[in-house]
């Protein structure tokens, strides 16, 4: 009797820990929705004419900063999420040969990808490590990662759409 209360003793973190991850994951997908709907929602209120305007010279245009976000979807979520090679490696997009519904299209796309991908994460592999810079993030940090950097895009186009007159839509979070 006091072998199986220690087993069950011992197991009982390791359960927790597993609960714990797999809530990370469907947070992380949750927001990953969200942050789709809410990026589409802002893409489509500025009007095709406007999706080279940048606030400066040394600025990304709206249209760059769109799809700078999506192959960074692309990028982090193959590279560090699946350990895959990135899809889209060999096709750089050429912003001034893509219109608006073109960039739309490549923006979901590349939100239904990195979905995708942390959908089939496996929770025993969110601690390993990968080389960045000069330190080491793990699968933990590059969601964090993620959703940090298309927040930050996202939030930058909000001021492009304040400076072009357009109210943004509501905010979509958690």
């Amino acid at each position: 009797m006091k072998v199986l209360l220690y087993v069950l003793l011992l197991a009982l973190p390791l359960c927790v820990v597993s609960q714990n991850n797999k809530l990370f994951i469907e947070g992380h997908l949750k927001k990953l929705r969200n942050a789709k709907t809410y990026a589409l929602e802002i893409a489509n209120k500025l009007p095709d004419e406007k999706f080279d305007f940048r606030p400066v010279r040394e600025e990304m245009s709206f249209k760059e900063q769109l799809l700078h976000v999506g192959e960074n979807l692309y990028w982090l979520s193959s590279t560090y999420i699946s350990e895959q090679n990135n899809p889209i490696k060999d096709k750089k997009h050429n912003p001034s040969q893509m219109n608006k519904d073109e960039v739309l299209e490549f923006l979901e796309s590349s939100f239904n990808y990195s979905f995708n991908v942390i959908s089939e994460l496996q929770e025993n592999t969110l601690s390993k490590t990968f080389n960045w810079g000069t330190q080491k993030l793990n699968k933990y940090q590059f969601l964090n990662l993620i959703q940090d950097h298309q927040s930050h895009h996202i939030g930058q186009l909000i001021v492009y759409l304040r400076l072009n007159n357009i109210d943004p839509p509501k905010y979509i979070g958690w």
